[in-house]
């Protein structure tokens, strides 16, 4: 057994033995990359990773091209890294289903519902709750990237699938990338377009969240809507 595998096989179970708290960011990253570069030393590599990127979540929010320029990191290192979030987005959208039941009874409980579909998440991105009369989930769909100003054809497209989900109440989300969890005088023009539209339809329009990180803005709550 060489020096490395030694290394190896002592970081393992450090981590078997006593959880993540026993490690430090360039521990789990190094342990991670276990798995993906065989038989070399990964150590350098997650201290070269975060030292480019700044920060853990910053190098698991990197793009493969980006992270395959870093010294050391394969293709497969690089696609092992990226699949890190999506699993974690996964995990915790399945627990968030769990525990509200998919029930959304107010924009609280919207809010913390739909954190996970947005982590990680470098573009803007734009989500839809489509729900009966009793606030029960029918589905919840990501229409599209880019801009909620986008025109028509975005109205379009949510009167569409509330009509296709039979949906009696909608709400709405979407992300500020620049992290300020605001509505911009857009935004509110744009949401008021779409209530109209969906009340023609019969369709209440319950609210509209701002997200950016870990925190979320209601439209209804702060009188935008």
């Amino acid at each position: 057994m060489g020096l490395q595998d030694g290394h190896r096989i002592r970081l393992r179970e450090r981590f078997l033995t006593c959880g993540q708290d026993a490690l430090n960011d360039f521990n789990l990253l190094e342990l991670l990359l276990f798995y993906a570069i065989p038989r070399k030393n990964t150590n350098d590599t997650a201290h070269e990773l975060i030292e480019r990127f700044g920060t853990l979540n910053r190098v698991f929010e990197a793009t493969v091209e980006e992270l395959c320029q870093v010294n050391g990191i394969t293709e497969n290192g690089a696609v092992l890294i990226k699949l890190m979030l999506p699993i974690a987005s996964r995990y915790a959208i399945r627990k968030a289903e769990h525990e509200f039941n998919n029930i959304i009874p107010d924009s609280v409980t919207a809010g913390e519902f739909l954190k996970p579909y947005f982590a990680g998440e470098r573009d803007e991105v734009v989500y839809m709750i489509s729900m009966d009369s009793k606030c029960k989930i029918l589905e919840t769909l990501r229409l599209f990237r880019g801009s909620v100003n986008s025109a028509s054809i975005s109205i379009r497209k949510i009167v569409g699938n509330a009509l296709k989900n039979n949906a009696t109440r909608v709400i709405l989300a979407h992300n500020h990338t620049s992290g300020i969890a605001l509505p911009s005088n857009a935004d509110i023009e744009t949401t008021a377009r779409i209530k109209e539209a969906l009340a023609a339809v019969d369709v209440i329009l319950v609210d509209h969240l701002v997200m950016s990180d870990n925190d979320f803005v209601s439209m209804a709550d702060s009188g935008n809507l």
